[in-house]
């Protein structure tokens, strides 16, 4: 059985659901120190001024804060925002309207704990993907790991990962951009639908 280690994340990238579609088994970190700017509360969308990152405002005290312990923030409208955004972004692409009604509730719903609305997403997505993997939660800190994506899929600072590699699928806005690689998986979702899965 193939295992891998990975951070949490709020509407992760392609690379990052790719892992789970193809290990049998996942465990997500939830005791390492929050870090800023990482996938575990951003993720990356397509727009027609090109790319835009969206941001869940969190409540972190202290460094070594766990990530199972921070909290989300009601600060600054931003679920209106994000939603707004992906409207924006996603209304002319084939499947929004498609997945709309599954999408929303989570910028209506409010969640406490960032790993727990990160986790209902997770759920959601790889529902709509039809893809079905192991998920378990550390325990503590997980050590090293073979297949340890923690640092490698990483939002400011990627590092090189042999098993991935962004293949080009329609995107609303590539006569402006030309392909845009690795965005966050509502790209794939809206623009592929049901053919996303043939991209994991």
């Amino acid at each position: 059985m193939t295992t891998a280690i990975l951070q949490t994340t709020y509407f992760g990238p392609v690379q990052w659901y790719q892992k789970l579609n193809r290990y049998d088994h996942c465990f997500i970190e939830q005791h390492d120190s929050y870090q800023k700017q990482t996938y575990r509360n951003r993720c990356v969308i397509a727009t027609a001024n090109g790319m835009q990152v969206l941001t869940v405002p969190v409540e972190v005290s202290g460094e070594k804060q766990e990530v199972r312990e921070v909290r989300i923030s009601d600060h600054n409208q931003w679920r209106r925002i994000h939603w707004n955004a992906l409207q924006s972004a996603y209304s002319e692409s084939p499947f929004f309207e498609y997945y709309a009604d599954d999408i929303r509730p989570f910028f209506e719903k409010k969640y406490d704990y960032l790993v727990d609305f990160n986790e209902a997403i997770r759920q959601t997505v790889c529902n709509l993907i039809d893809i079905h993997p192991e998920v378990e939660y550390t325990t503590d800190y997980a050590r090293q790991h073979p297949n340890d994506y923690r640092d490698i899929i990483h939002a400011k600072h990627p590092q090189p990962d042999s098993n991935f590699e962004s293949r080009p699928y329609w995107q609303v806005f590539s006569h402006k951009h030309g392909f845009l690689p690795n965005l966050s998986i509502l790209d794939l979702l809206f623009c592929m639908g049901p053919e996303s899965i043939f991209y994991l």
